[in-house]
């Protein structure tokens, strides 16, 4: 890439901050855009020894934790507007998918379910980093009568696990960067109830594209309004702030600014 760098005119990472070193030695604009969580001890450490090289963040949540970096810009995750289509009606379950990991609350998203007395359907994959966390929580609770474990889902399937749902359940316990399941329900139409943490409250419109809660209590009783939200509602947000043209906006806006050298990177000092 380095010995290539020249010939474009503007280079786009998305590589974390393997590259910081390489990049600024760059003849050529360069811009990366970080996508995992900034919090972890050494993280700090790092920005701050590379306060010069250009970042975009996935979220303004996402920050926080070195609020002192190059940041250039936010911009959102989108997804092409035909990817899922929009379900009028659900049929009756909540939904959780994501990782079996204990920051994505699989564990958490099952308790609320029981309590709110609604069968829950679990597309998830069983990681080896987690794989004890599986066995000793979750195994457990996929033999409840009430769930129903369905694997990993992609596609179609994916579209159709997610749209017939009532609610999805986002019962996260860590600083979610930007969380695209939520943004992948609202296109299907379908509310979700989300956990306070990281991007959530960014993400979602509270009231509209489900309910944004503090903790278990406060998630069953959001199941019990979730079937009043417009499920048209859900959809035009999504068309409104997460396609992939107004992705793609914003940061052909960026690169514009970059070449046009009005948002230099900062000078080491």
């Amino acid at each position: 890439m380095a010995e290539e760098a020249e010939t474009h005119d503007i280079v786009h990472f998305h590589t974390d901050y393997l590259h910081f070193p390489l990049a600024r030695r760059l003849a050529v604009p360069h811009v990366t855009t970080l996508h995992g969580r900034l919090d972890l001890p050494d993280t700090r450490a790092v920005f701050e020894e590379f306060r010069d090289v250009p970042v975009v963040s996935i979220s303004d949540a996402q920050r926080a934790p070195v609020p002192f970096a190059n940041w250039q810009a936010t911009v959102y995750h989108g997804l092409p507007r035909d990817l899922h289509r929009f379900h009028p009606r659900h049929e009756g379950y909540l939904a959780f998918i994501g990782r079996f990991s204990p920051e994505k609350g699989a564990h958490l998203a099952i308790e609320i379910a029981r309590r709110a007395g609604l069968p829950i359907r679990v597309a998830a994959k069983v990681c080896e980093a987690n794989r004890s966390y599986y066995e000793e929580v979750i195994r457990p609770l996929l033999a409840e009568p009430f769930v129903e474990y369905v694997g990993e889902v992609g596609g179609a399937d994916k579209d159709a696990f997610l749209g017939g749902a009532l609610a999805v359940l986002f019962p996260i316990d860590w600083p979610e960067p930007f969380g695209l399941v939520m943004v992948e329900a609202m296109a299907c139409g379908t509310p979700v109830i989300a956990f306070r943490r990281g991007s959530v409250p960014e993400v979602m419109v509270d009231g509209v594209t489900g309910f944004v809660v503090d903790g278990v209590d406060e998630a069953v009783r959001a199941v019990e309004r979730v079937a009043g939200l417009d499920r048209a509602a859900c959809r035009r947000v999504f068309e409104e702030r997460y396609t992939v043209e107004r992705m793609v906006d914003r940061y052909e806006a960026l690169y514009e600014r970059l070449l046009r050298g009005r948002m230099r990177p900062r000078l080491v000092g």
